[in-house]
């Protein structure tokens, strides 16, 4: 069965951002990156909801569209960062918890047809999923406040 609905002419702009790319407009550019190996690379989103600033987006570094084409070794390393980001972001945003979101297909409400996990810092109240309708798109210079936060604890970390 077929479960790919990603148009024949896709230029994916996750691949252009884990080639080294700057997306175009206000979309990701390469200071939104929080972490990257060989396999993963997360960076804060350009899409924000009212009450939930600084969510990342943790792709696999290789072309997958969804949840059904991605090999097992890859879908764990992508958990295991989105867990790194959520423990950051617990320490550098103070927020009371996380969530992990994931779509897949347009009824999924898929939009960009790479796969990648949603990691959103939690405040008690912040009605996310009610609010989804008012998503928004952010700047750079917005961003960078929390990408600074991020990659500075995931660095230290990492050299533990």
């Amino acid at each position: 069965m077929d479960f790919s609905h990603q148009p024949v002419t896709h230029s994916c702009p996750f691949c252009r951002v884990v080639a080294g790319e700057d997306v175009r407009d206000h979309y990701t550019k390469q200071t939104d990156i929080v972490f990257r190996d060989g396999n993963v690379t997360a960076f804060i989103s350009s899409a924000w909801w009212p009450r939930n600033a600084g969510h990342v987006l943790v792709v696999p570094n290789e072309h997958y569209e969804n949840i059904y084409d991605i090999p097992d070794s890859i879908l764990g390393a992508v958990q295991i960062v989105g867990k790194l980001v959520a423990m950051a972001m617990r320490a550098t945003y103070e927020c009371d918890g996380t969530s992990f979101r994931q779509h897949n297909e347009p009824a999924g409400y898929q939009e960009v047809w790479h796969y990648h996990l949603h990691v959103f810092p939690r405040y008690h109240g912040d009605d996310l999923y009610i609010l989804n309708g008012e998503r928004r798109d952010t700047t750079p210079s917005e961003r960078a406040q929390y990408a600074a936060r991020l990659r500075s604890y995931l660095s230290r970390q990492s050299a533990q």
